[in-house]
């Protein structure tokens, strides 16, 4: 991405209630600036409760096995920190892809299919903003993954 075009990136003031526009350019700096921000809230709020979930293990460490429960409700109380922690694991990788999202906007190829360069599609980036491709090439992609893993 050009120096100038990150400078407007960093200034860009949207409207209120912006929603990127089928009517307007594909990914000029105002809809950049948009996902730019979805992603970074996005990232926050999956930090903010990994470090919820760090504080409450971290509070309970010493005090389960310390505790007057029987061995069903230890065990109970294991299972539900493991789930835990297997959700928190499934959010770190989901913020690897938001920073990859976050690269790929200031390098400009946000919103472009890595497959085809093609464009990825607004209703597909509103929902999933962290897309690397468009349906059709999550499609094709997803049907030879099941080919040659079966």
């Amino acid at each position: 991405m050009t120096e100038e075009k990150n400078k407007v990136l960093n200034t860009i003031e949207l409207p209120p209630n912006y929603k990127p526009s089928e009517d307007e350019e594909y990914m000029n700096p105002m809809q950049l600036e948009y996902f730019k921000r979805k992603l970074l809230k996005w990232k926050e709020e999956l930090l903010q409760g990994s470090e919820e979930t760090l504080k409450t293990l971290t509070e309970e460490t010493g005090d389960t096995y310390s505790s007057s429960g029987d061995e069903v409700d230890r065990a109970n109380d294991e299972a539900l920190k493991q789930l835990e922690l297997r959700a928190r694991d499934r959010e770190r990788k989901l913020i690897a892809k938001i920073d990859a999202a976050l690269k790929r906007i200031e390098d400009g190829t946000f919103g472009y299919c890595e497959i085809t360069d093609e464009p990825i599609g607004l209703k597909r980036l509103e929902a999933r903003p962290v897309a690397t491709m468009s349906v059709e090439a999550q499609e094709e992609h997803e049907t030879k993954e099941k080919l040659y893993n079966n």
